[in-house]
């Protein structure tokens, strides 16, 4: 007999404001807590050290929450030259220190154009990705280094907010998989003295930006659940930029049933990814396989009811 999740079927997407010194799991966690959700899960790790946007997904949203994992993102950091530390922010421990040459805001706006466009980056021991089955950042714990393969990464904008002569600030938009840490590395041992950061900010996410943003102690403030629940955006939300068709009850059934079913799919190509509604109402993606044909592909659990 299948086990019962405990808690309510809850279902949306809040735009967390990540605390500093809180993982996202925690964050993830206490969010999932405060609105009594059966499910949550986020889309994209934030450092511990980091603050900003984390989308946390509820119910049936942790369904298309991979759609936010390949989205551009873009981050607020500052980074402090002169020093390098093993995690390459601020809480890890100094490695290596570097004097600091002369510089001026033109030199580093000169080697901050040598980072935009496509890069080649190697991910950083503390991270998350895995090694023969374990995560780099267990390994670098133990004082272990393992070889990383560089990774094609974009920086599509970096821009000099700010320029202190042994620090600056950067705003930067990415595509994903781009580490900062690491990025700001590099540019501190291009200008010739070494880097790392001491603040990072996520201030958007695919189609999501700071707009809306809500601490947890705004989400604990809240009188109960109807209010808390009220903090949420629908599902579709992570889907937005996919084409939209809107089928007939008819079709809806066939289409629940896992058939495909008759659409009118005008400018929707063939093998094209797409959302569905009926009636106003959002049931899910499917992937047109024909001139007039859908089939289902991700369909809400409530699509049938």
């Amino acid at each position: 007999m299948a086990r019962r999740r405990r808690g309510l079927a809850v279902d949306g997407v809040l735009l967390l404001d990540k605390p500093k010194g809180a993982s996202s799991n925690h964050a993830l966690q206490r969010v999932r807590r405060l609105l009594q959700a059966q499910k949550a899960g986020h889309t994209g790790t934030l450092d511990p050290m980091a603050t900003g946007l984390l989308p946390v997904c509820l119910g049936e949203a942790t369904k298309f929450s991979a759609h936010l994992l390949e989205a551009d993102k873009v981050y607020r950091t500052r980074v402090q030259l002169g020093a390098v530390t093993d995690t390459g922010d601020a809480e890890g421990e100094v490695i290596e220190r570097c004097e600091v040459p002369p510089l001026t805001a033109a030199d580093v706006e000169a080697v901050l154009e040598r980072f935009r466009g496509e890069i080649e980056q190697v991910p950083p021991m503390y991270s998350a990705l895995k090694h023969q089955g374990r995560k780099l950042y267990e390994l670098a714990r133990e004082g272990r280094t393992v070889e990383r393969a560089a990774r094609r990464v974009t920086v599509y904008d970096a821009r000099l907010l700010a320029f202190e002569g042994d620090a600056f600030d950067l705003e930067v938009r990415v595509s994903k998989g781009t580490y900062i840490r690491t990025l700001a590395e590099d540019i501190g041992r291009a200008l010739g003295c070494g880097a790392h950061i001491t603040a990072l900010r996520r201030l958007a996410t695919g189609p999501f930006g700071s707009e809306g943003m809500l601490p947890l102690e705004a989400l604990e403030a809240l009188a109960g659940q109807e209010e808390r629940e009220a903090t949420l955006l629908s599902v579709d939300v992570l889907v937005v930029h996919l084409p939209r068709l809107d089928v007939s009850e008819v079709a809806m059934q066939r289409l629940v049933h896992g058939q495909s079913a008759e659409v009118e799919s005008p400018g929707v190509e063939v093998g094209e990814m797409t959302r569905l509604y009926c009636a106003e109402a959002f049931l899910g993606l499917g992937v047109v396989i024909g001139p007039q044909e859908v089939a289902p592909k991700r369909l809400l659990s409530s699509a049938a009811v």
